[in-house]
């Protein structure tokens, strides 16, 4: 199987902890240049002497990603993983602020929007390209989380991918996500985990067909494949990998 990725750039979001982290290393050890990129620029220090490139960035401003990329010379893979729930809980329905749902909104699903812009007419000038975005089981189903904007940013991050995947097919360019279970990869995922108890933790665990939780290193394997030329005729899906949930 074909997955070496020399002679391709790539930019990964969120890539400061956890599954962003992973993916960029994963990503640079096939071969890819990789920039890593982060609003946190203490969490981007834990990238050095991975090989992975990095800059501070908000992924919500797309001048500065678009920037970014012209900067950097284009990039054929983009991989959209900032997001989460910027420390919010599950709250009723009528006490969301429209600060509160736009904090969630504009980084899951938005800025996804601005990273196919900013890296799309490179893509197309190659004839090649690949865009993943890491959405959630929430996207698919009720969120665990209870929080009304993350399921809706991550069902539209969904139909963003497939409509982008219906448009860019004849450039060569393929869209797709990645849907996660539960990952314990972050301190949000910690305190989600730490949340559950131990009855609960264990009804998740019963719930999942492996019988374990996933770890970074199960996305990211998911990611590479997607990102590479074995995965030329796939676009528009959803790959779920959460261990059969």
């Amino acid at each position: 199987m074909n997955l070496d990725l020399h002679d391709h750039s790539a930019i990964v979001t969120g890539a400061g902890q956890g599954l962003g982290r992973e993916i960029a290393i994963t990503l640079h050890q096939a071969g890819a240049r990789v920039s890593g990129v982060d609003i946190d620029a203490d969490a981007l220090s834990a990238l050095q002497g991975t090989g992975v490139a990095t800059q501070t960035i908000d992924v919500t401003d797309a001048d500065a990603l678009r920037e970014h990329a012209a900067q950097s010379g284009g990039f054929d893979i983009a991989v959209h993983v900032a997001g989460g729930v910027r420390g919010q809980v599950g709250r009723p329905v009528e006490t969301i602020s429209p600060e509160d749902w736009d904090a969630i909104v504009s980084v899951n699903q938005t800025a996804a929007f601005y990273l196919a812009q900013a890296v799309v007419p490179h893509m197309k000038s190659r004839n090649w390209g690949r865009i993943i975005a890491i959405s959630s089981r929430a996207g698919l189903d009720v969120s665990l989380t209870g929080i009304q904007s993350y399921a809706s940013a991550k069902a539209g991050q969904i139909g963003l991918v497939r409509q982008l995947g219906h448009e860019l097919g004849q450039f060569g360019i393929t869209v797709n996500s990645v849907a996660p279970g539960f990952v314990r990869s972050n301190p949000t995922t910690e305190r989600q985990w730490d949340a559950l108890g131990p009855e609960g933790q264990e009804k998740l665990i019963q719930g999942i067909a492996m019988r374990r939780l996933g770890i970074p290193e199960d996305v990211a394997a998911a990611v590479l494949f997607l990102a590479s030329p074995q995965a030329a005729w796939i676009t528009g899906q959803v790959l779920s990998v959460d261990g059969g949930r």
